[in-house]
């Protein structure tokens, strides 16, 4: 049995069963042996950043790694972007770098590169795989490290001559579990209890009487943590928040409508005011996204005590019921929310006339189909989304974790290959779809139920926003067309529709309710370009 094969069995057999790859000469033995192990759900993108960002998507759905398939060290720099945002998410994923053959790297053959340079800052776990012999245990090892506590990206990289050479086929046996329809030896990432003395302090703390607030990210944002923190909050009156960027987190009917910190640092510095305590549950304390003439970095009110609650290697969800508990809070989830939030969101009207970011979001708010999954990038388009789908169906909501641009697409096209029983929304701003636009193809060849909205304005919205808050002086035509996507106007629906994608244009509100609702009666991906200048 060739390496390849068994790295393919170990992965399968461990629960790894979907690989996103854009593979090359290096890879190819690995692809020869994909028809032998039918466990593992191979997909080609057309890009390696598509395959990073889907690999992420997949992950951020099952909490299981997908496995990614690169070619050397330029195949990983183009999909470095999306394993940032994986990295930044928390998410499991598997990251295999072909590379030259161990004996031919001395040569410095054109390919050649400082794999190890590239991996290490995206990864939280790295290894070359340089005989047969350890094959199976790496696999195991990657697997196992992905899911860690916390989770992370593991890179493995597998040199050509590994691939091709023979291996033990005992190893998969003694590595690689039970069998493919058995338990996989590598069990969930495993997190760490509650720690009874922080719970204590910070229950002491937000109990004084003193203003505090409560900031949530990562495995907290499930409907449990939320439920608990909200339980804190209706006790103590502490101002409950959401990280800016989460990975993952619940929203929709019956689920507390937590407020997310905003990206500029004035609205955070409103939205936290002049509290004497910040908790953090599995999130970062804030800072601003960058740095501005006269404006501060650290968004932590002056004087403010920060308390962690739980870190990310920790059972977040089981912290904030025991900190509930112990503050004799009510157990009632649904009279909590009532007292921290009032009346339960509505669901938005279907809205009518010119199509811009109130009408857009009210759109997506209506409409919204239940158990979706929304991936958001849309940037400044999508302000209001959060108001606006507040009391939608309810739905899973990934966001750009990393601000790295370019994610969105590939992060629907993973997660609607992990859960193909649910509709998956791409919401997308015009500049960033073209980073990653080969998505659409791969959402055509893997016939996935994705509805991707470009939310076209024509130009970096973002960066002409920006222009002025970092002190730049205003510029003339030249500096202002570098922020311009008119010229040309990218036609999005001809773009989908020649990758495989069925695509419309909206003009309207009418327009874009209309198409959503067919998009969403129908199989398969569909496009809408909404129109927004």
């Amino acid at each position: 049995m060739k390496g390849a094969e068994v790295l393919l069995r170990v992965l399968a057999r461990n629960g790894v069963h979907a690989c996103f790859m854009n593979p090359g000469t290096s890879e190819m033995h690995f692809v020869s042996v994909l028809d032998a192990v039918p466990e593992m759900r191979p997909v080609l993108a057309l890009f390696e950043g598509v395959a990073t960002g889907a690999a992420d998507g997949y992950g951020r759905m099952t909490g299981r790694p997908a496995a990614t398939l690169l070619h050397l060290g330029p195949g990983l720099a183009n999909g470095i972007a999306n394993l940032h945002n994986a990295r930044r998410a928390g998410t499991p994923l598997v990251n295999v770098v072909g590379d030259h053959a161990t004996y031919h790297k001395r040569f410095d053959a054109p390919l050649e590169s400082d794999i190890a340079s590239l991996a290490r800052p995206v990864s939280g776990w790295y290894r070359s795989t340089g005989r047969t012999a350890t094959i199976a245990r790496d696999a195991e090892e990657a697997v196992r490290a992905a899911l860690g506590a916390p989770a992370c990206v593991a890179t493995l990289v597998l040199p050509a001559d590994v691939s091709w050479l023979d291996a033990d086929p005992a190893s998969i046996g003694a590595r690689g579990g039970a069998g493919a329809a058995g338990p996989a030896a590598v069990p969930g990432t495993q997190l760490a209890p509650p720690d009874e003395a922080r719970l204590a302090a910070v229950a002491r703390a937000i109990d004084s009487g003193a203003p505090a607030a409560i900031v949530l990210g990562g495995l907290s944002l499930g409907e449990r943590g939320i439920a608990a923190a909200t339980r804190v909050a209706a006790r103590t009156g502490a101002k409950l928040f959401a990280e800016p960027f989460p990975g993952r987190m619940e929203r929709g009917a019956g689920v507390p409508p937590i407020e997310r910190l905003g990206y500029f640092g004035e609205f955070v510095q409103a939205q936290l005011g002049d509290i004497a305590h910040l908790v953090l549950v599995g999130a970062r304390a804030p800072v601003s996204p960058f740095a501005y003439p006269d404006k501060p970095s650290d968004l932590v009110p002056r004087g403010c005590e920060v308390r962690v609650l739980a870190g990310p290697s920790e059972d977040s969800a089981a912290a904030l019921e025991a900190l509930a508990d112990l503050l004799g809070a009510d157990a009632s989830a649904k009279a909590a929310a009532e007292e921290v939030f009032g009346s339960p969101p509505a669901r938005p009207d279907p809205p009518s006339g010119p199509l811009n970011p109130h009408s857009f979001a009210a759109a997506i708010g209506a409409v919204l189909p239940e158990n979706a999954v929304i991936s958001d990038e849309a940037i400044t388009s999508g302000f209001l989304l959060p108001g606006a789908t507040a009391g939608a169906a309810r739905h899973d909501l990934l966001t750009l974790s990393g601000n790295a641009i370019g994610q969105g697409l590939p992060l629907a096209t993973g997660a609607a290959v992990a859960c193909p029983d649910r509709p998956v929304l791409a919401l997308e701003a015009d500049g960033s779809a073209m980073y990653t636009i080969q998505a659409l193809w791969t959402q055509a060849r893997e016939g996935l139920d994705v509805t991707t909205v470009i939310l076209d304005n024509g130009s970096y919205g973002i960066l002409n926003i920006e222009l002025g808050r970092v002190g730049a002086e205003a510029g003339g035509p030249v500096a202002r067309s570098m922020l311009d996507l008119s010229h040309p106007l990218t036609d999005f629906v001809a773009l989908s529709e020649s990758m495989g994608v069925p695509a419309t244009r909206a003009h309207t509100a009418e327009d874009l309710t209309e198409a959503l609702r067919r998009s969403f009666a129908e199989d398969g991906p569909h496009l809408v370009q909404a129109i927004l200048r």
